[in-house]
């Protein structure tokens, strides 16, 4: 199903709660998507009510759910295609964000990260893989968090800078059915204070691949259009500095065409990693 039409049922049918995603940490629930009789469509989703939204220090309370609609937008409009279509609408606990849900594998269940990225001992390490950070399991053995070198993942890479994600974990990705790679929960996303926090590091100081400085290029021109889609819908999502240090990070990252160091002065990998 493309984009427009998962949109159309995402803001028309019924969300009718059917449980919890426990290991959240913002009340998420998996959602049918159903029509006027109450009869499943044979959709899911994901509904993250504002109202359930656990209280952060550094992010405007009650933003969460716009955070990850701006995200989709952002994803779509640059052409990554990367983010599940995703819409602001009112739920059975009140407003929230819908988010269309991602059909995989059932083989692929037991890994939440579709095989992108994994713990291992340095000698197993996979050819081709780009190690990330160094560790050690409880018996001092050593250990490495590394993840694949795959075209899809740097796209992801590239979007996370732009998306300035303070949260991409290894269980953020994966692949539908189709093999799609799809990125999610992006609500600690956009904010104007570099906070990238990524297991994606192992790209750093390599050159962008071309398609996506394509992609950064069309982002630009969409956010400088103001009376276009994308800037628009982003004045009701995201406050003007916000969306200033959004279109001054798209000009960063477009002009320097690498993907940056990670930082020193502070923590820049998720917790926890999965």
């Amino acid at each position: 199903m493309d984009d427009d039409a998962a949109l159309e049922l995402l803001h028309t049918l019924t969300v009718e709660p059917v449980g919890v995603l426990t290991q959240a940490s913002n009340l998420t629930l998996l959602v049918d998507l159903t029509d006027a009789q109450g009869e499943p469509s044979g959709h899911r989703a994901v509904y993250k009510p504002v109202k359930g939204e656990r209280p952060l220090h550094d992010f405007p309370p009650a933003s969460l759910g716009r955070r990850e609609v701006a995200a989709y937008l952002i994803s779509r409009a640059g052409g990554f295609d990367l983010v599940p279509p995703t819409v602001l609408r009112e739920g059975p606990l009140g407003p929230g964000s819908v988010q269309w849900w991602v059909e995989q594998d059932p083989q692929r269940l037991a890994d939440p990260a579709a095989g992108l990225v994994d713990v291992v001992v340095p000698e197993d390490l996979p050819e081709g893989w780009c190690p990330v950070v160094q560790a050690e399991d409880e018996h001092g053995r050593a250990l490495v968090v590394a993840h694949a070198d795959d075209p899809g993942l740097r796209s992801m890479a590239v979007l996370d800078l732009v998306l300035n994600n303070a949260d991409r974990k290894a269980a953020h990705l994966t692949r539908d059915t189709q093999g799609r790679l799809r990125g999610f929960d992006h609500g600690v996303s956009l904010h104007e204070e570099d906070k990238l926090r990524t297991v994606l590091w192992g790209f750093a100081e390599e050159p962008l691949p071309a398609p996506d400085l394509e992609r950064l290029d069309v982002l630009s021109h969409a956010l400088a259009d103001a009376d276009g889609t994308l800037a628009t819908r982003l004045t009701t999502l995201l406050s003007e500095v916000e969306r200033e240090a959004l279109a001054a990070r798209v000009s960063r990252v477009r002009e320097e065409a690498t993907f940056p160091p990670a930082p020193t002065d502070r923590y820049p990998l998720p917790w926890p990693l999965w």
